[in-house]
């Protein structure tokens, strides 16, 4: 944050290879920034930082409008079809401290596609590296964005009903970062409609941590 007018909110992204990341990061910034596409293997191979344009009234505070800005980290999927883990993870602990070593994160975003269940070895990587990355404070800093949340319709479920189902290590996830979570759907509305939706249940977790934030040496 850098006036009482304008919020800068940091994100950074974490997640399987193909969880849709760098998709999500682009709604989140309402750009193209971030290279998107279905491929056999990891799309993303380095970190990238991205910063949105201006929302000019986005939210109000004390009577005035408030400007918000995005700031997204994106991050290679862990595992990754070509970087060992150690390489992945030393990668990303250097880009938190490159961009958000001094004005902090506010939230690490594991990105978890609602149609694959959170399970196995392979799933709990990302979880892992967020939790090595950001301390004893992770819990505190972490939420999921569910992506591909329209085939939780198409498979005839409500979201109430889908996390009665989930797994019991998704469950005790969840448990772990009082319960903060937000579905992204690509179906119904614009992508504007749901970047503004995203973007203001962010704003209730940053608020719910007094706009604290981790900083990174």
């Amino acid at each position: 944050m850098t006036d009482s007018n304008k919020i800068i909110i940091n994100l950074a992204l974490f997640g399987l290879t193909q969880s849709g990341k760098s998709s999500a990061g682009n709604i989140l910034l309402g750009s193209t920034d971030f290279h998107s596409s279905f491929a056999p293997g990891s799309v993303t191979k380095d970190c990238s930082l991205g910063r949105s344009s201006h929302l000019h009234g986005f939210m109000r505070r004390a009577g005035q409008e408030v400007t918000l800005q995005v700031q997204v980290l994106d991050t290679p999927g862990c595992p990754h079809s070509r970087l060992s883990e150690d390489h992945v993870k030393q990668m990303v602990k250097e880009a938190l401290a490159r961009h958000f070593g001094q004005e902090g994160l506010h939230l690490a975003l594991l990105v978890q596609r609602a149609d694959v269940p959170l399970c196995g070895e392979a799933a709990s990587s990302p979880v892992r590296l967020i939790q090595e990355l950001l301390g004893q404070a992770w819990k505190n800093y972490t939420a999921i964005l569910f992506t591909h949340a329209e085939k939780i319709e198409e498979a005839g479920f409500n979201e109430d009903e889908y996390l009665h189902e989930a797994s019991d290590t998704l469950l005790t996830l969840l448990s772990s970062i009082q319960q903060r979570y937000i579905f992204q759907y690509k179906k119904g509305t614009s992508l504007n409609e749901q970047r503004i939706k995203i973007l203001a249940r962010l704003m209730e977790f940053i608020r719910e941590n007094r706009y604290q934030v981790l900083t990174f040496k």
